[in-house]
């Protein structure tokens, strides 16, 4: 029996070196990214997540134009790892800020909360949007589902901006299982137990957001997503819209 901790939509679908960065610096990416994040058409997000390395230009920085960090797919087991990785790989990089830009559709629920106490640990600050092509400097809105909402939790600053989409879906545990005379496999699907949630909703609380999150996320119907409103995300305590 193979069993992993996803969400549903996800079918189909030793310390790093941290980045460098002053406070100042990381505000003024922020007014930046405020005054480009538009519609773009859709990036695929089925293949597992990836990180490289954006300039953020805008408006006239120059030499002083920020270089983020981009986040796009599903969050494998592997994910929180492979950040390290990427960010050791980077270390040297002065001018590599504390920002990541989330574009994700969900993943491994467990892997998720690694990959927030990572963030945290870092003083790693998140906004949902992403890239579009090759040599276009300006972010996109973004999407942020699932599972992508507990990696997110992590992060010290937390911003969705208008147009971006964070939604919640309950979390469901996927087994394929072989058996029977003739071997054939069938696919079990089951719901996280009370012990899972209570964990959820510490680590939630742990990291300043409210616990009725997940208390909302796991009280919806199996095969539907929310998408949070300002006002939920404001009294949740998860995003703000502005820098």
């Amino acid at each position: 029996m193979a069993e992993r901790l996803v969400y549903t939509e996800r079918v189909g679908g030793s310390s790093p070196s941290p980045p460098t960065s002053r406070r100042g610096n990381r505000k003024a990416a922020f007014a930046l990214v405020a005054l480009f994040m538009a519609a773009a058409p859709e990036a695929g997000l089925a293949d597992a997540m990836t990180f490289r390395v954006e300039l953020l230009q805008a408006g006239n920085c120059g030499a002083r134009c920020p270089r983020v960090i981009a986040a796009d797919g599903v969050i494998e087991t592997d994910t929180p790892q492979a950040f390290v990785a990427f960010l050791k790989e980077r270390g040297d990089d002065k001018s590599l800020r504390r920002i990541v830009f989330f574009n994700s559709r969900g993943g491994n629920v467990v892997a998720s909360m690694v990959f927030g106490h990572i963030l945290r640990a870092l003083r790693v600050a998140a906004v949902v949007g992403r890239f579009g092509a090759e040599g276009d400097p300006h972010p996109y809105v973004g999407e942020c589902l699932s599972a992508c909402v507990y990696a997110m939790m992590g992060a010290v600053r937390r911003v969705a901006p208008p147009g971006s989409e964070i939604a919640l879906h309950r979390m469901s545990i996927i087994e394929n299982e072989t058996g029977g005379l003739f071997g054939s496999s069938q696919v079990k699907r089951s719901f996280a137990d009370a012990p899972m949630v209570s964990v959820l909703k510490r680590y939630a609380r742990k990291m300043g957001v409210n616990p009725a999150l997940v208390a909302a996320a796991e009280s919806l119907p199996p095969d539907s997503m929310h998408v949070l409103t300002r006002e939920e995300m404001r009294h949740w305590s998860f995003a703000k819209s502005q820098f």
